[in-house]
């Protein structure tokens, strides 16, 4: 996910030769390291999702608080202030109100959270810093917990635990897929520019596997019928949703991450930070899936009401 000077190769980080600190990837990643601790997330997800929903929701808020203050941190490089503790306020709260009242409930969150952050900055003084703080204030609130936010309504909806679980499995479908096609075949650069390692060969390993984990899911978390029919609707059948879910989560998870590539480049960073070690911080980690997660709520809400054929 770092920009560097180095060969087109997958949609993520590629292995290279061993180095004295153990395997790493091209992008400077331990490899095994950076399996073990996304088993690890993946099975700390896994059991807030097993038996009730609510820890799951505390999941999402620690993660928001970590984002949160990874930004805060990268923005004090370019001079630029953010209220840290309003936005942490607001960002758990739009957590907690999008599980509580659905989505009304986070949009409120979100507007009262833009409007306590700009107060805050601004009694500190006004003046264009001011401005600039307010405005990276913003998107920070937007980027991280008001995207969050959506992973928590997806939680709220019929089946809210499997759905979840499903988005989770599509964006490791996407990161698995393209690591495994960039390094057998990636030659071709995606955006040498920004993230020179992602490749158009990358990508649509990303495609392939987000596709086949979408139709499975599809069918067995919405039980809906494989192929379509007449009187369903639009997403009403596996093989219509999983390949809308296919080739939409690889595309927002490749904008998500070239995004925070881009972000990175501009502050000189090569990580947002180093909590999670093989990945860098909770940003590196989840850039793809912030993005990701709106469209998927919305073609899953989609699915479930939307006009017939």
């Amino acid at each position: 996910m770092t920009a560097t000077s180095e060969p087109a190769g997958p949609a993520s980080s590629e292995p290279a030769m061993p180095g004295p600190s153990g395997p790493a990837s091209r992008a400077g990643r331990n490899l095994p390291v950076a399996i073990a601790v996304g088993l690890v997330l993946l099975v700390a997800v896994g059991a807030s999702l097993w038996f009730r929903p609510e820890p799951f929701v505390g999941v999402v808020a620690v993660a928001v608080t970590a984002g949160l203050w990874e930004l805060r941190s990268a923005f004090a490089r370019r001079g630029i202030a953010l209220p840290i503790w309003p936005l942490i306020v607001g960002g758990i709260g739009m957590a907690v109100s999008a599980y509580l009242g659905g989505p009304e409930a986070l949009l409120i969150a979100y507007v009262l959270t833009l409007a306590a952050v700009a107060l805050w900055r601004v009694l500190d003084g006004p003046g264009p810093q001011a401005l600039r703080d307010v405005a990276a204030s913003i998107f920070a609130a937007t980027y991280v917990p008001f995207l969050a936010g959506f992973v928590v309504l997806l939680l709220g909806q019929q089946d809210g635990r499997w759905r979840v679980a499903l988005f989770v499995l599509l964006g490791v479908a996407n990161d698995t897929g393209g690591y495994i096609a960039g390094v057998l075949f990636g030659r071709h650069p995606l955006a040498p520019t920004v993230s020179p390692k992602k490749s158009w060969e990358g990508l649509a390993g990303s495609v392939v596997l987000t596709t086949l984990v979408g139709l499975v899911g599809s069918h067995l978390v919405m039980n809906l019928p494989f192929l379509p029919s007449s009187g369903q609707p639009l997403l009403g059948s596996s093989l219509v949703l999983g390949l809308a879910l296919g080739l939409m989560t690889a595309i927002t998870a490749t904008v998500g991450d070239l995004a925070e590539s881009l972000l990175k480049r501009d502050l000189d960073l090569k990580d947002m930070g180093s909590l999670l070690p093989g990945h860098g911080g909770v940003l590196d980690r989840v850039d793809s899936l912030l993005v990701t997660a709106p469209f998927v709520y919305l073609v899953l809400s989609v699915a479930a009401s939307g006009p017939a054929l």
